[in-house]
């Protein structure tokens, strides 16, 4: 039997932030090593000022009531309290949407992306597109963690959202987006559920890395290979030890909030289009907001498990499958690997919808919400007849 939702509202003990404030008070910063600024990850100037905001000047109280102010539940599944936002659409006809968050990231990415998808009109768009959207704290992340509980790959994961959406909530189909792990488990859902989905929408595929290349590659597939190349030369070394000593980059992570914080604010500087100063698009708040909710959750060691996972067994969309779910995909111009269509569509047999978009990286939702939104709903309109 499958177990009921219950209403949930965030609502930290003012212990705990003050418990979090006097640690920020004595952190001890280290040394800055000579030569250009984020030449060696986390820039020392930069993160003494941000640690010194959030331990005087942030609210987090301010961003709790913005994540309450959408309906919020939990409910026991698979070994896991799952937390989730459902967000009822404001339109003749809502259609469902899962939308999915990623690594270092929570639903606090979605705060400025769902109304839009839930209420266009007030945006200025159709209110035939709106979507009810169901938006969850991916498991092991946030508010889906308890200490101890089992841990999820992105296959795991993707059957525990079929189970949320047509378990729970009663969907027997229903469209999904996601970013990052959220991309991934989507493109799991079409691999290992695909009577469920109308269609998927991306902003970032799924590609294994180390399929072959082409034998004749064009200029954008060699592109496309010098930049993996070079991402798993310079880039990688997060996914390395995430995916093989998770345990012990956890201590460090979970008793230091500083050290958290540098960890997560080094991914939002090098993965967002920006020219020199990533605030510039996205918030200091919600980036601490985020950074925060892995603090007070104690959830940053479980939400290394998917890169475990990934180091240790198949690749999410395993050899020899492919994704043959309607796709659409928004390539945001500084995401983190860009491949060009041709590569893509070797793993996406339907994809249907391919914009390349003007200004946006890893981030797209806290980046660049409007667009995305537009996007979401542009590749969705052609299927809604499907729902």
């Amino acid at each position: 039997m499958t177990a009921s939702p219950r209403p949930f509202s965030l609502e930290i003990p003012d212990a705990a932030i003050d418990d979090l404030k006097a640690r920020l008070a004595n952190v001890r910063l280290p040394d800055r090593a000579p030569g250009p600024d984020w030449a060696y990850g986390a820039e020392v100037g930069y993160m003494a000022e941000l640690i010194e905001y959030w331990r005087s000047a942030f609210d987090w109280r301010a961003q709790e009531a913005l994540l309450n102010g959408f309906p919020q539940f939990k409910v026991q599944l698979d070994d896991v309290d799952l937390h989730y936002i459902a967000a009822p659409g404001q339109g003749p006809d809502p259609k469902p949407l899962l939308l999915m968050h990623g690594w270092p990231g929570s639903v606090f990415e979605f705060i400025d992306l769902i109304p839009r998808l839930t209420d266009p009109a007030r945006f200025g768009s159709d209110p035939a597109d709106a979507f009810t959207v169901i938006a969850p704290s991916l498991p092991g992340y946030g508010l889906s963690f308890d200490p101890s509980q089992k841990r999820f790959g992105v296959a795991e994961m993707a059957d525990l959202m079929a189970i949320l959406m047509s378990d729970v909530l009663g969907y027997e189909q229903f469209a999904a987006q996601g970013g990052d792990w959220g991309a991934f488990t989507s493109s799991a859902l079409g691999v290992r559920h695909p009577e469920k989905l109308v269609g998927i929408h991306l902003n970032m595929l799924s590609l294994n890395p180390s399929d072959p290349p082409p034998a004749n590659p064009t200029p954008e597939e060699r592109r496309y290979a010098e930049e993996v190349a070079r991402w798993a030369r310079e880039e990688t070394g997060y996914i390395q030890i995430q995916g093989t000593r998770p345990q012990t980059l956890a201590f460090a992570l979970a008793d230091s909030p500083a050290g958290l914080c540098a960890w997560i604010a080094e991914k939002f500087h090098v993965w967002t289009d920006h020219d020199g100063d990533f605030e510039t698009v996205v918030d200091r708040d919600r980036l601490l907001a985020n950074i925060s909710l892995y603090w007070f959750t104690g959830a940053i060691g479980s939400s290394f498990w998917p890169y475990y996972d990934r180091l240790h067994g198949e690749w999410p969309i395993p050899a020899g499958k492919t994704v043959g779910v309607p796709t659409g995909y928004a390539a945001f111009p500084k995401e983190i690997r860009r491949p060009p269509r041709s590569i893509a569509e070797r793993t996406y047999t339907d994809l249907r919808h391919w914009t390349v978009m003007p200004k946006g990286g890893h981030f797209a939702a806290l980046e660049q919400p409007e667009a995305l939104a537009h996007d979401v709903q542009t590749f969705f309109r052609s299927l809604r007849s499907d729902f």
